[in-house]
Formats: C-alpha cells, sequence, structure tokens
C-alpha cells in the first residue's frame, strides 16, 4: 500500500513538472491531498522541534512571493526563511495572517526564521531592529532569529542596506558578540525563541560559543553537494547545532546554467532507481548527511515536488557516488566586506 501511494505520488509529481500545470490552486491542492507529507523535524538544543525541509524566499517579491508561500503553507510547508535583507517580511507576514485567520494553519505550526541585517549590529540598534521585524511578519514572535553575518555594516537608515564609502561597503568594527549579547535579551524579552548565526565560519562559531550566555541552535550555511564543508559539520554537530543549507540546489538563480551534476550518469542512475528528479537526490543527499536544506521554489510544482523526498533514503555507496562532487566551490562570497577583519571566508 506504502508503495503504491508513493508511486502515485511520484507521478503526481512529475507531471506537474513535465508539464508545468497552470491549474487553479484548489486543484492542485486536492492532488497534493491525496498524500500530503510534512516533513520530518529535528529537536533543538533547547528542545524546540524545526523542521528539516525549509521554503528559502531570497530575490521572491510581490505576488510572486505571495503565491509560493501560500501555496508552500497549503502543500505541507511549515518551516519558512526570510530577512529583513530580501524585504518580503510585510508579504510572508501577510500571507501567514491570511492563513490563520482562515483557519487553514495555527501560528504555532509554523517554524518562522529571519535575521539581523549587518546595519543593526551595534548593541543598541538590535531591539528596535528586532521590532520592526516582528511588525512587517504581523506575529508576536520569531521561532529563529539568526545574525545575518559576523560582519557590521554602518547604518545610515533603514532602506540603505549596504551603504558605500568611496565606492566600498562602509563596514564598521562592531565585535558580533557584542552583537549576539543583545539579540540574547531579545529571547529573555519572549521577541525570539531561538537563536542562530549565518555564514559563521568555524572558529568565529566556537568563539561565539565559548563566550555567550544562549547557545545558538542553528547555523546557516552555504551547502550543496560541491560545497559541503565537513569541518565546520562535524563541529556543529559535537556542538548539538542544526545546520540549515542555503542554495541547496547549487542554482541559486534561474538566469544561471545548471551545475554539471545534474546531468551526471551516476545521479540519474540513482533518480531512476527511485523514480525522483535530480533535485530530489540532491535534497535526500543532504538531509542524510543531517542538515536542513531550505530550496527557493515559486512554481508550485517544484514547490510540491521539493517536499516529497521523505520516502526514500540513499544507501552509503550512493551517498558516496555524490560526495565526489564536493570541490569546495562556493557561489556566495560577499567580496564587498573581504576586508573587514570578521570576513569569514
Amino acid at each position: 500500500m506504502l508503495a503504491e501511494i508513493c508511486k502515485k505520488s511520484f507521478i503526481i509529481g512529475v507531471t506537474l513538472c513535465r508539464y508545468r500545470v497552470k491549474s487553479n490552486f484548489t486543484n492542485l491542492r486536492t492532488i497534493c491531498n491525496l498524500n500530503m507529507k510534512l516533513a520530518p523535524t529535528v529537536k533543538l538544543n533547547n528542545g524546540y522541534e524545526m523542521p528539516v525541509l525549509g521554503l528559502g524566499t531570497y530575490e521572491l517579491k510581490k505576488s510572486k512571493c505571495e503565491n509560493a508561500v501560500r501555496y508552500a503553507l497549503e502543500t505541507g510547508y511549515r518551516h519558512i526563511d526570510t530577512a529583513y535583507l530580501y524585504r518580503n517580511e510585510a508579504l510572508i507576514g501577510k500571507v501567514l495572517s491570511e492563513e490563520i485567520s482562515a483557519g487553514k494553519i495555527q501560528r504555532e505550526q509554523v517554524f518562522l526564521v529571519t535575521k539581523l541585517w549587518d546595519i543593526y549590529h551595534e548593541p543598541f540598534r538590535v531591539l528596535d531592529a528586532c521590532r520592526m521585524q516582528l511588525r512587517l511578519l504581523n506575529v508576536e514572535y520569531i521561532d529563529l532569529y539568526l545574525m545575518h553575518s559576523p560582519v557590521g555594516v554602518n547604518y545610515l537608515s533603514d532602506d540603505d542596506l549596504m551603504p558605500h564609502r568611496n565606492e566600498e561597503l562602509w563596514t564598521n568594527n562592531v565585535d558580533y558578540l557584542d552583537t549576539y549579547r543583545a539579540m540574547e535579551k531579545l529571547v529573555e524579552m519572549g521577541l525570539v525563541r531561538s537563536l542562530g548565526v549565518s555564514n559563521f565560519n568555524l572558529a568565529q562559531l566556537q568563539r561565539l560559543i565559548d563566550n555567550c550566555h544562549i547557545k545558538p541552535v542553528a547555523l546557516q550555511i552555504e551547502c550543496h553537494i560541491e560545497l559541503i564543508q565537513w569541518p565546520l559539520l562535524k563541529y556543529c554537530e559535537t556542538e548539538n547545532i542544526a545546520v540549515t543549507a542555503y542554495s541547496p540546489l547549487g542554482r541559486p538563480k534561474l538566469s544561471k546554467p545548471l551545475p554539471d551534476y545534474y546531468t551526471d550518469v551516476q545521479i540519474l542512475e540513482i533518480s531512476k532507481k527511485y523514480e525522483k528528479s535530480p533535485a530530489q537526490i540532491v535534497l535526500r543527499y543532504l538531509v542524510d548527511i543531517g542538515l536542513i536544506p531550505i530550496p527557493k521554489a515559486a512554481q508550485i510544482n517544484h514547490l510540491f515536488e521539493n517536499l516529497q523526498i521523505f520516502d526514500f533514503t540513499l544507501s552509503v555507496s550512493e551517498r558516496q557516488k555524490l560526495e565526489k562532487w564536493n570541490k569546495g566551490l562556493r557561489i556566495w562570497k560577499f567580496e564587498k566586506a573581504k576586508y573587514h577583519q570578521y570576513y569569514p571566508y
């Protein structure tokens, strides 16, 4: 019976992907409800549960963002990732409020992640920044609040996210430890449930853990099969810190060509064996090695397909075949900050 359900799920996903169905969402929801799955969760080091697959929303704007978040919530996603930098928090808050008001979901069922942007690193700015994001998201608390990077940038206004001086990013020397200590107060106030960081290297994360009062529950980093960062992952495993993988499919922009591994013979063989797409194989690999991928998706078929990775597991030998692609190739280098003392790469 389970095998038959999984087979139907695959057929539905492939059909949606192949023909890029333009049907209305009501029809799609009827289809998805035949076998709607929720992603499993992992228990964080403070006891809260975090779904092991989320929706990334970087570069999702206007109606594309609203539709993607609505489709995601109604097809089973319970983990939404955003940031002040993305300038879409208000859109996500609008959709979330509408879904809650309609009785389709409860606030407690959604694990909402956002990030403190670099212009708010000065400790006295942290509380106001968080309150502003709470208003934009139209929620009373944030499930996971991340420091977006260890690099502080001078504040000019809420709209100037990357101020420049003399044609260079105008950074400051605020210690990320001081920023994090201000973030810890947000937990004490009940505005934030969990804290974490993003784009930190191993030494920076270790320094933070050695000096903080509230241990970070998560680290969010670029991670895909061409950039696994094993030493950092092993350290996080030792410290019981969850690792979220952004750009997990290795193609953050549709304008970029597909990475070569999508046509790799061995990956295609694995794809055929499990009746899954290469993208699903890649996402499953990341989950199997303990990561929490947050792929961005705007189309209904992609949203549905990304969620259908919990009915199979890759074998050790199959994971080894994907491991050969780990070449340390970084997509995001944040080179504007490369001369800063806390530049992580």
